[in-house]
This record gives C-alpha cells, sequence and structure tokens, in this order.
C-alpha cells in the first residue's frame, strides 16, 4: 500500500498504542504461567506471532472482540513438542524469544520467518543454547533461520556476546526461570539496548520472577513459577511508537499538541523526550497523568548515542534534517541488523527527500542546515519504522511525499495514518 503525505500542520491530541516490547513479554511470560490476563496489548502483526508460538507450545490466546484483553492459556513452564513449524513471519523478538522456549522441549522445535527475518543474526543464542547442553542449529549452516532447537536443558552458565542483540538475554532470562538450575548470563561485551532487558526484568517481576544483575552480566534462579498477582497484566503506553507522534508535533503542529498514554517506565525510548530538549524542543512531560505536550519548534542539532536506543534512529534522522546545523547519530551498528539496515535505509531515503546525509558503519550524520526537504516517492523497506519516519517527514517536506509498503505500520502502530489524519495531517491512501 502506498501513502501519500502532504505539507501540512497537526493539530489536538493523539494516543499512544500499547507498547510492543511489553507485550511480546507478557504473551510468553502468560504461557510460562498457567495461564493469565493481558490487558491492553498490542495486537500487531508481530505480537500476533508470539501468540501462535504460544499456542504451538501447547498454550491458547483468546482475543477479546475488541483486543482490549487476551486470555491466555499457559504450558505452565512445560512446552509441548509443536505439532508444526513456527512461523514468526517478520518478528525478530518472537523468534528469539521463543527459541528460548524451544530449548526446555524434550523433542525439537523448527522456526523459521519471511526473508528478513531469515537473515537476521541468531548464531549467539544458538551457541548459548548448545552452552546449556541443548541442541540448536542454523539448517543452513549460517547462524540464521530456519532453526531446530531442543534438548530440555536444565540451566547452567552462558558466555555470550551483548553487542548484537539483547534479546538473546530476555530469551534466556525467560526460559532460565522454569529450569532445574537457572541460568547465569556473562556477557562478553557491552550490552547494546541495555533498556530492553531492563523491560524483559520488569515485566518477569510482575510475573513473580526473581532476576539479578550482576558484574558480569545477569542471573535467574531456576525452579520459579510465573504467576502475576490476582492473574492480569497491564501493558503501558510505547514510547519507540510516541517518538513520531512527538516529532510530527514539534515539525507541524499548529498550536500545543498533545501526546497521551506514556508513562514512566523500563523502556529506553523514553530517552526520545531529552533528545528533543537537547534540539531546543518546547516540551513537557506530566508524568502522573502520562500526558507529553509539544509545540512546533526550531530544532537545532546534536550528537546522539543510540546504543540503548536503536529504534529511536530513524526517528532521530527524520529530526536532524528539519533541524539546523549538523544531528550526528553514533554507537549505531547494530540498527544495521533490525528488520532493515537502518542506518542505510534512512541515509537513503532522506536524500531522495533532499536532505544532505554522511553514512558511516557506525554513525549517521544528517547535514540539516544543507538539507531542504521535498516531496518524493520513497521505499519503506518493509519496516514500520522507516515507513513512520519518512511520513513524519512528508509532512514538512514541499509538496507531497508517497511512502511505499504502508501497510507495514501494523507490526507496531496499527491505525497509524488513520491517526495522523484524525489530527488533521493532509494523507491519503487506497486500501
Amino acid at each position: 500500500m502506498d501513502v501519500h503525505v502532504s505539507q501540512s500542520s497537526v493539530s489536538g491530541s493523539a494516543r499512544v498504542p500499547p507498547s510492543k516490547s511489553y507485550t511480546h513479554r507478557a504473551i510468553l511470560a502468560a504461557g510460562y504461567a498457567e495461564g493469565a490476563t493481558v490487558h491492553r496489548p498490542l495486537v500487531s502483526a508481530d505480537t500476533k506471532a508470539t501468540m501462535r508460538a504460544v499456542e504451538a507450545y501447547g498454550g491458547g490466546v483468546e482475543r477479546s472482540a475488541d483486543d482490549s484483553r487476551l486470555t491466555v492459556e499457559g504450558f505452565d513452564g512445560r512446552p509441548d513438542v509443536p505439532d508444526d513449524v513456527i512461523d514468526c513471519a517478520n518478528s525478530g523478538t518472537t523468534m528469539r524469544l521463543v527459541t528460548g522456549t524451544a530449548a526446555l522441549g524434550d523433542g525439537l522445535t523448527v522456526l523459521t520467518g519471511d526473508g528478513s527475518l531469515r537473515s537476521r543474526p541468531q548464531g549467539p543464542l544458538l551457541d548459548a543454547i548448545e552452552q546449556l547442553g541443548g541442541r540448536a542449529e542454523s539448517t543452513r549452516g549460517n547462524g540464521q533461520a530456519p532453526l531446530v532447537v531442543g534438548g530440555a536443558i536444565d540451566g547452567g552458565r552462558v558466555s555470550i556476546p551483548g553487542d548484537v542483540s539483547s534479546q538473546y538475554i530476555t530469551a534466556l532470562l525467560m526460559a532460565g526461570a522454569v529450569t532445574p538450575e537457572g541460568i547465569d548470563v556473562e556477557l562478553e561485551t557491552e550490552l547494546k539496548s541495555a533498556p530492553y532487558v531492563e523491560i524483559t526484568r520488569e515485566v518477569l517481576a510482575d510475573f513473580g520472577v526473581e532476576t539479578e544483575h550482576t558484574d558480569a552480566g545477569f542471573t535467574v534462579p531456576g525452579g520459579q513459577s510465573y504467576d502475576p498477582e490476582g492473574g492480569e497484566y497491564t501493558v503501558p503506553g510505547d514510547f519507540s511508537s510516541s517518538s513520531y507522534l512527538l516529532a510530527m508535533g514539534v515539525l507541524a503542529a499548529d498550536g500545543p499538541f498533545e501526546v497521551r498514554g506514556v508513562y514512566p517506565s523500563a523502556q529506553g525510548d523514553s530517552a526520545i523526550v531529552d533528545v528533543l530538549e537537547r534540539m531546543g524542543a518546547a516540551i513537557e512531560w506530566d508524568r502522573e497523568d502520562g500526558v507529553i505536550t509539544v509545540e512546533r519548534s526550531g530544532l537545532t542539532g546534536v550528537e546522539v548515542d543510540v546504543g540503548d536506543t536503536p529504534d529511536l534512529l530513524p526517528t532521530i534522522a527524520t529530526l536532524g534534517a528539519a533541524a539546523d546545523g549538523e544531528t550526528r547519530i553514533v554507537n549505531a551498528e547494530h540498527v544495521r541488523y533490525k528488520e532493515t539496515d537502518r542506518v542505510s535505509a534512512m541515509a537513503t531515503e532522506l536524500e531522495k527527500m533532499g536532505a544532505r546525509v554522511t553514512e558511516e558503519q557506525d554513525s549517521l550524520t544528517v547535514h540539516g542546515g544543507d538539507s531542504e526537504l521535498r516531496g518524493a516517492e520513497v521505499e519503506g523497506y518493509d519496516d514500520h519504522r522507516i515507513v513512520m519516519s519518512l511520513a513524519v517527514a512528508g509532512l514538512v517536506a514541499e509538496g507531497t511525499t508517497t511512502v511505499e509498503g504502508a501497510e507495514h505500520v501494523d507490526v507496531s502502530f496499527p491505525g497509524f495514518f488513520e491517526v495522523l489524519a484524525d489530527v488533521g495531517a493532509e494523507v491519503h491512501w487506497e486500501e
């Protein structure tokens, strides 16, 4: 689906969708439990993949009519061997988290996904499972899906790099809680995207599971049970998604623009508030009410380290293209291993729109002072975050911007373009 965004303004307020990161973890945590009710989940293409995986392992997921509630019947820490291959579609989070689950099974589980997911690295997690005595193989021998995993691991100690994906650590912590011995995770390198592990630990704590951050890495004692208070869990709003709403407000608001549903949590992407403040945005956060108010502001480029916040790179690149001076995004090499190479994608597409950029292996510099955005036909790379960031750029580009593959916003922000239209953006599309 192509979406056409013309230079226009926005006004009023918008509510962020529930967090994709928390929803994935809550669904799987409820699967590890006897069961639980997950309130206000994000029901999207990615989280549906996690629901299917829980069902494949012997659990069940029932969605309410309005998708405001998931009733999960768990497999109580003992996953069945799936009857069929688990298709994780385009969800890297699903694949990595449920690969850990597969290592608990008495038999073998086969996991695969679409072309993009089959190109993403899984080797360190496979190696960790083998260190624990499990079987974990890439069918093509390249550390990428399809994967064959099993072994009924008992726990133990593993050594794993921290600079490829924090999701490996999340998978081990979630599975390790129900092993007899627990799992000690020793990090071989600095941990990138560290806040995502803290999200995991926050969710696990809410489900009654203890973890510890150690000098070497992380540990989770074994023999634990997943048991949320009252059998219920509520998903918070998503800060990654809020970044697009905040950016459109700062760049194109006609008067104060409110973003609702953004409460303090372990989400690293709340750093977008600090980034906007540093760039000179008029922004106020009422943490108690979960409301951030922004106004159209003149921005100045800054340097931003995205080592812990890789999902913010596309948004920051768009802000940089509309700012004065240079915006330098550093510590970004791991951002190349997402749904697509987001560093290269944003460099290529912003250049089509008239921005001047400098791309290096570990950084992206946007020369805002030398950029004058204009409408263009841009590619979304089947990547929800690229699509939404380019759509925001279209609000301040002269003329009309056509974003290809816009349907992929369903991964994390279903209804994104309806929200744009509701707040006054000039946007149209054909189903």
